[in-house]
């Protein structure tokens, strides 16, 4: 058997497996796997913790100067590691097959020192990342958070409701100033008339400046 150099077989993008990392939440993350040659190029993942990811495919064919995506899903996690620092490892095995060769007849023993094929392993490290911080409490709408949009639609509200308390203040003083002119013109028996027309007035202006 003769080995390649890491990555002359198969272009791995991205070189790390990298998982915004949240708890009690099933992620995924794709690689995409490019056919450097002329050659029909078997491969295979593996992993260090096979319970804790699912990979799909985890074996298959990829045609000359093709590519093939292959998706990494980390299960659910219940605790968060120390540091967020993760050690779990991957390793992408590839080797020059037979163009007859189906991806249905990918087996392990393509990728062992006995099998004569030219192989290749590159080893992925697995990053996981926090997620940002406009994805936390802006996008899943959780109670005591705001979306950059809402503090403006607040504001305008308000100011509206002000501009129509003023409208109505100024329309009640005017009708106010044309009852007193009224009143000043009929006998003093209408002061408590007055009285409480101001009163009223004053308890609705009241409520309009609370809301």
């Amino acid at each position: 058997m003769s080995t390649a150099e890491a990555g002359e077989l198969l272009g791995i993008d991205p070189i790390e497996l990298r998982f915004p990392f949240e708890l009690n939440k099933q992620i995924s993350c794709t690689l995409q796997l490019t056919n450097k040659t002329d050659k029909q190029v078997a491969f295979k993942v593996k992993t260090t913790s096979p319970k804790k990811y699912c990979v799909r495919p985890n074996n298959g064919i990829v045609a000359p100067r093709s590519t093939a995506d292959v998706v990494v899903t980390m299960q659910a996690q219940r605790d968060a590691p120390p540091d967020m620092q993760c050690k779990d490892k991957f390793l992408v095995q590839s080797a020059i097959v037979a163009k007859e060769i189906m991806p249905k007849e990918v087996t392990g023993d393509m990728f062992t020192k006995d099998s004569g094929n030219v192989v290749d392993e590159v080893k992925l490290k697995v990053v996981y990342i926090t997620p940002s911080t406009q994805s936390e409490g802006f996008e899943d709408g959780s109670p005591g958070s705001l979306s950059y949009q809402e503090p403006f639609a607040l504001i305008s509200k308000l100011m509206e409701e002000k501009n129509s308390a003023v409208e109505l203040n100024n329309k009640l003083r005017q009708e106010l100033d044309l009852l007193r002119r009224d009143i000043s013109r009929q006998h003093g028996g209408f002061s408590l008339v007055l009285v409480l027309v101001v009163a009223i007035m004053g308890i609705l202006l009241g409520l309009l400046m609370k809301r």
